[in-house]
């Protein structure tokens, strides 16, 4: 008989590890609230319009890269054009965002060669003599994206959890040394890497760079050049790089994709499923409990959760590893989020359809704002004439919760003022928008949680500070994690590794 392996929550962490065992022939079953796949990175339907939740920016869509490895794995078919693009309704595009500064300088970020013309205007221009060149500094970040992306598409465990782990990991990684020193990567330099920030290769570097750089990290490592490691820094700020596409539908395609390789594969997916219990006997899950009264046996249970909603789940049974995160979550952001459908006329033909905006430091909190426009070709997207918009800012948790809970007119004073300072970014990046603006809706941290079930609406994974602190999927026998809390953490593309190297080593 097939091992039964239950997945509470349909992200793509989730939906990953599902479409990959179903496929192997495990029983797997996955419970998601919701009524639709996603999580985060779901699109959801209001008034016409279909908003991307919260993330919203798709890559990793290149030939050999970890979506199509993914589409590969999950047994995800598409036209008879070989290669990524034909796999996933995605749409690619050279043009990946503007970066609007404070000092009104406005840089577009492009996956093609002409982003060293554009880095060359935007950062080589006046820079006084004996500072590092920003040419060094974006070869550097290049040359060691390319090496840990090669890293990461051999799923080595990382951080080693099991004897077996660490053997792998060796293997695995001095293969990787030994093809990446033929190919003129220098270990030593790499292995220093480790163990700093990419503020290291940014010293001497104009303000301008640092700026740059520190608001690109804070929407793909959670942080800025001061603490984002430099190995996992060089890769999250390579994103744009990594085939970024437009996908029809929204964001939430993939999700929707996923789900339909689980159920293709034998697997099953069941919406309206919130989980309020999950039962061990002795040290091992064995069934999952629903608020609908559904108790679903296992073998196995895959949490496409933040640790702390685990461990609400799990209780007093909750496995060692997991109390040790605490009660509450300790580090992270919330989002706050604005939804809002605009005329048409408001975007202008062939602009790039992401863009951040900095107003002023530090960031978050409005002071960094960044928007994401429906593909004007995308139909399904928005009401004739209309396009859906998504703009979301970092912001701290706790003081959302605590206004929420104590003081509700404060908490609603709160979220306008957010909004104003939201829309007052946008106009930035898109003069005129308040008038073209005919929808508008606020989400805060406290929505996040509604919606997704995440604890608190922590969003975005672990500041990825350190490698040597990332938090292994195995938390105890019969028990996983996926999802942006473990290696390799944020993005979709890193998610769906994650997802796949939990599916490898449970089978």
């Amino acid at each position: 008989m097939a091992a039964k392996v239950v997945i509470i929550g349909a992200g793509v962490g989730g939906l990953t590890a599902a479409a990959a065992l179903a496929r192997s022939g495990l029983d797997v079953k996955v419970l998601e609230a919701h009524i639709y796949p996603g999580g985060c990175a779901g699109t959801f339907y209001l008034q016409g319009y279909r908003f991307d939740a919260g993330a919203t920016l798709a890559g990793g869509f290149y030939p050999g890269g970890p979506m199509e490895r993914l589409a590969q794995v999950a047994g995800i078919t598409g036209a008879e054009i070989p290669g990524p693009y034909s796999l996933w309704p995605a749409h690619p595009t050279d043009q990946v965002m503007t970066v609007h500064l404070p000092d009104g300088a406005t840089i577009e970020v492009r996956s093609d060669e002409a982003r060293w013309d554009i880095r060359k205007d935007a950062f080589g221009r006046g820079d006084p003599a004996g500072r590092p060149h920003y040419q060094d500094f974006f070869r550097w970040q290049e040359r060691t994206a390319d090496a840990m992306w090669d890293l990461a598409l051999r799923l080595p465990p990382w951080p080693p959890q099991t004897l077996p782990q660490a053997q792998e990991l060796t293997y695995k990684g001095s293969g990787w040394l030994i093809e990446r020193g033929k190919g003129g990567m220098v270990p030593p330099l790499q292995i220093l890497d480790a163990f700093r920030p990419v503020s290291a290769h940014l010293r001497g570097a104009n303000k301008r760079l640092r700026q740059f750089v520190d608001a690109q990290l804070l929407i793909s490592a959670q942080t800025t050049s001061g603490y984002a490691n430099a190995l996992y820094g060089a890769s999250a700020l390579d994103l744009p790089r990594r085939a970024v596409v437009h996908l029809e539908g929204g964001i939430g395609a993939i999700a929707q994709g996923l789900a339909n390789a689980v159920c293709q594969n034998g697997g099953k997916v069941y919406y309206r499923q919130p989980v309020n219990h999950i039962r061990f006997e002795g040290s091992r899950p064995v069934a999952v409990e629903t608020r609908r009264g559904g108790s679903f046996p296992a073998d196995l249970v895959i949490a496409n959760l933040t640790p702390w909603s685990l461990l609400r789940l799990a209780g007093e049974d909750a496995p060692i590893s997991l109390k040790r995160r605490g009660q509450r979550c300790q580090a992270g952001w919330g989002a706050f989020v604005v939804y809002a459908g605009v005329d048409n006329s408001l975007v202008p033909d062939g602009s790039p359809l992401h863009h951040q905006v900095v107003r002023r430091e530090p960031m978050g909190e409005g002071n960094s704002v960044f928007l994401s426009i429906s593909p004007g070709w995308d139909a399904g997207r928005a009401p004739a004439g209309k396009r859906a918009i998504t703009l979301s800012t970092h912001t701290a948790l706790e003081p959302w919760w605590q206004l929420f809970e104590n003081d509700r007119p404060a908490y609603e004073a709160r979220k306008l003022d957010y909004t104003q300072r939201v829309l007052s970014a946008a106009e930035i990046a898109l003069p005129g928008f308040h008038q073209a603006a005919s929808l508008i809706l606020a989400g805060t941290p406290v929505t996040f949680q509604r919606f997704t079930r995440r604890e608190k609406g922590w969003v975005g994974g672990f500041p990825q500070t350190s490698l040597f602190q990332a938090m292994g999927p195995r938390l105890a026998p019969g028990l996983w994690l996926v999802g942006d809390s473990i290696f390799p953490g944020q993005s979709i593309a890193a998610v769906a590794l994650g997802g796949l190297r939990v599916a490898e080593e449970v089978l």
